[in-house]
């Protein structure tokens, strides 16, 4: 398994994941508001983290791994407002926030180590 493969398969998870939780939420205008915008910004962490394995350079890295960790801060707080408003249930809605909140660990790791080498 090449570097970051793990990571890249763990974002995938999370993606479809993302997907099948907005497939289940309330088809109301509340629901489908929520869905689409965590749609958007739970599914795009993978991909960018595809875009930033392929940087031109370290800055470039930096850079694209902190639009990877722009989008699951995002992701975090519309599943935590799923959570409040009760749309799902909480054995539905928190593994998914827990994988949310270790990923986002482990980019802003990633990005402080490599803003740390020279």
């Amino acid at each position: 398994m090449a570097k970051g493969d793990d990571i890249q398969e763990r974002l995938i998870d999370f993606a479809v994941r993302i997907i099948k939780l907005c497939d289940s939420l309330p088809k109301t205008q509340g629901g489908r508001h929520v869905a689409g915008q965590l749609l958007r910004c739970g599914t795009s962490p993978a991909p960018n983290y595809g875009e930033a394995r392929g940087a031109e350079s370290r800055n470039d890295f930096v850079h694209k791994l902190g639009v990877v960790l722009k989008e699951l801060n995002e992701s975090g707080i519309w599943l935590e407002i799923i959570k409040r408003s009760e749309m799902l249930a909480l054995n539905i809605i928190e593994p998914i926030g827990t994988q949310c909140g270790e990923l986002s660990k482990i980019i802003s790791s990633s990005i402080r180590t490599v803003g740390k080498k020279d």
